[in-house]
């Protein structure tokens, strides 16, 4: 009887989620929340916003809105600005405006990659970390103690060069040296979560630690970590476009910050009119998506936190 009835709930289970009705109206709740999300935002979260999805569409709709390539010669070389080539070209005849569009799809993929990486897998070491306690929280602190002392960009560096040039070592790389802050977040959220009637009422319920964190602990701290991993793609992108300035990036990625390398490599660019666009274009198009960035989390973070919403 027991079996049947549990057979039941779970036909009942499948058929509300396959009623086209159902998934209309939450589909429409979750636009419903986005739009009041978006809404409450500033006048400066609001233009983070717009740049970021400008930058989106550009990476997704690179090959649509791009007429030259962005890895071939395809006009004479240093050409200004005009007809033919929206943004001039670089020193090999290679068209600027092709090149930050493909720049646009690599800082998105490291951006993104990184911050998957670093802030779900921090947030899951933190929840662990502050659940289990014990050695293991002293071990995983003393490790976080350790990663919070090293100077990360030296090491990225080192990294970096011993690894060899690629997006997807230096995803990993500065994975490595971001997972830190999620961590300590999610292990604070964790400590106090745990002492709650509700968590407590739980436990002595039967429930296991899988339980708890699918139903009580990611649905509390996913705010935090999603404001954070926001944090962390404007810090991936800075990085490896530092990275990629000093040499150590994917030479075929043509990422922003390979191109501003190459410019600031030409001899005598500050003494001619070259740098008007070879460089000021990517370093405007990565300053945007950086600040941008930092406009949206900040405005995410006064809505997640309920302290800063009172401010």
């Amino acid at each position: 009887m027991a079996i049947n009835a549990h057979l039941i709930n779970i036909s009942k289970k499948i058929g509300v989620l396959s009623d086209p009705k159902n998934l209309t109206a939450k589909a429409k709740g979750h636009c419903q929340k986005i739009a009041a999300t978006i809404k409450s935002f500033t006048l400066l979260g609001k233009f983070g916003l717009t740049v970021v999805t400008f930058f989106v569409l550009l990476a997704v709709f690179a090959p649509l809105i791009t007429v030259h390539p962005y890895d071939l010669p395809s006009g004479p070389p240093l050409m200004a600005p005009g007809e033919g080539h929206l943004l001039g070209t670089d020193d090999l005849g290679i068209d600027i405006w092709a090149q930050l569009c493909r720049g646009a799809k690599i800082s998105i993929i490291v951006g993104l990659g990184t911050a998957l990486l670093a802030g779900l897998g921090g947030g899951l070491i933190g929840i662990i970390s502050g659940y289990v306690g014990g050695i293991l929280d002293k071990i995983i602190m003393r490790l976080i103690d350790i990663m919070l002392v090293i100077p990360d960009f030296p090491v990225m560096i080192l990294l970096a060069a011993f690894l060899g040039p690629s997006l997807t070592n230096i995803i990993i790389v500065l994975a490595l040296f971001s997972w830190v802050s999620s961590a300590r977040i999610a292990r604070s959220q964790i400590l106090m979560l745990k002492e709650k009637t509700y968590i407590k009422s739980a436990v002595l319920y039967g429930a296991g630690t899988w339980y708890l964190m699918r139903k009580h602990f990611l649905p509390e701290i996913f705010p935090l970590i999603a404001v954070q991993m926001i944090r962390l793609t404007g810090r991936a992108i800075i990085s490896e476009a530092g990275l990629s300035f000093l040499g150590l990036g994917d030479p075929t990625s043509k990422s922003w910050g390979l191109t501003i390398h190459y410019a600031t490599s030409f001899k005598g660019i500050y003494y001619t009119d070259f740098w008007k666009w070879w460089l000021f274009y990517p370093w405007l198009f990565l300053m945007l998506m950086v600040v941008s960035l930092a406009f949206i989390s900040r405005d995410l973070e006064r809505i997640a936190d309920p302290r800063l919403r009172k401010k």
